[in-house]
């Protein structure tokens, strides 16, 4: 399969740059997978398409302020660096910007030299491994000196950190968040709860390679980053119970999406286990472990896109997106939200 089948032509203005004032105010559009019908409506109306028994489930990462700008300790040039995941307790892969100079050995110096970066190896995938060198305890430091690394079409500073988390976030370790939880609030939650719809946690820490452009012509040559997940047996059990009962399970995100299909067996029973997942989901795909999914509107070419064409079907996919355009749907992380059901 091309990637070039994945292509559609994208308005700037339609990109959000800053999230609404009202989470759950986002639009709503409903796809029914099955006939391909659309309908509109809020996000907070999201009550309407869910039925009591069924069971959301919702990735409780919690994105860190891992963008660091800082200058390189020989000729002070301004180098930046983006934490992707922890390997051992001071030491990150990371990406540098400008990479042709971030040679192993060169170090870097953050603030007023309360943390430095030393480079200590390459990655394959053109990253760099770097031990840091600080005083105290590294989440304090990086909370004064990183800042929250949104993607780079989102060209207006966040003014709340806070709104590039989901309400519910509780573990820290991703370097982007997991957006379609955005759209809730706990008002939300707490009705959709006592409506009688379970919500459930799990964990994966969102990394860049979910989000990395695919550069292969050939989609099935693409490698995914891999990503560190947990899913608890209280999180499985409720999850199997609710499949059990003859309630739909219903991925809030393309994270949770992938945590779920990669620790479901081929009957679609959840087993708890935490690792890392580097699954890369396109059309052909079976799906095992979810009825629903919650997802914002992605970029082209993504392999976002193309995980939710795999689970929607690529031509109504294609259709809604151009519907999407029509109708002036805000697009991207703080965006507007689809439920495909």
């Amino acid at each position: 399969m091309k990637r070039s089948e994945f292509y559609f032509d994208l308005p700037e203005e339609l990109i959000a740059q800053e999230p609404l004032e009202d989470r759950a105010s986002s639009r709503l559009m409903i796809l029914d997978r099955r006939t391909g019908e659309i309908k509109h409506d809020i996000f907070k109306n999201i009550t309407k398409y869910l039925k009591e028994g069924d069971c959301l489930v919702l990735n409780d990462t919690k994105v860190i302020p891992a963008r660091l700008i800082g200058q390189r300790e020989d000729s002070g040039g301004k180098v930046e660096l983006l934490l992707l995941r922890r390997t051992s307790m001071n030491e990150w892969e990371v990406l540098v910007k400008p990479g042709k100079r971030a040679k192993v050995g060169k170090r870097v110096v953050f603030g007023n030299g309360e943390l430095v970066a030393e480079i200590i190896d390459t990655t394959e995938a053109g990253g760099r491994i770097v031990r840091f060198y600080y005083d105290g305890v590294f989440e304090e430091v990086l909370d004064r000196l990183g800042e929250m690394p949104v993607p780079p079409y989102i060209k207006k500073k966040l003014k709340d950190k806070n709104r590039y988390q989901t309400v519910y976030a509780k573990y820290e370790g991703s370097a982007a968040a997991p957006t379609a939880g955005l759209h809730f609030t706990e008002e939300l939650l707490d009705e959709i709860r006592n409506m009688g719809v379970k919500t459930v946690f799990i964990t994966l820490h969102v990394g860049l390679g979910t989000f990395r452009p695919v550069k292969e012509e050939i989609i099935e040559n693409h490698k995914m980053h891999e990503e560190f997940y947990i899913v608890t047996e209280e999180a499985a059990k409720a999850i199997n119970e609710a499949r059990k009962n003859g309630g739909r399970i219903i991925a809030v995100g393309t994270t949770s999406t992938r945590t779920l299909e990669t620790v479901a067996d081929e009957s679609g029973y959840i087993h708890p286990k935490s690792g890392w997942t580097d699954i890369f989901i396109y059309p052909g795909y079976k799906f095992k472990a979810i009825d629903g999914m919650i997802t914002n509107f992605h970029l082209p070419e993504s392999t976002l896109i193309m995980m939710v064409s795999a689970f929607a079907g690529k031509e109504n996919i294609m259709r809604a997106y151009k519907v999407a355009i029509e109708n002036k749907y805000r697009f991207f992380s703080f965006g507007d939200a689809m439920l495909i059901i």
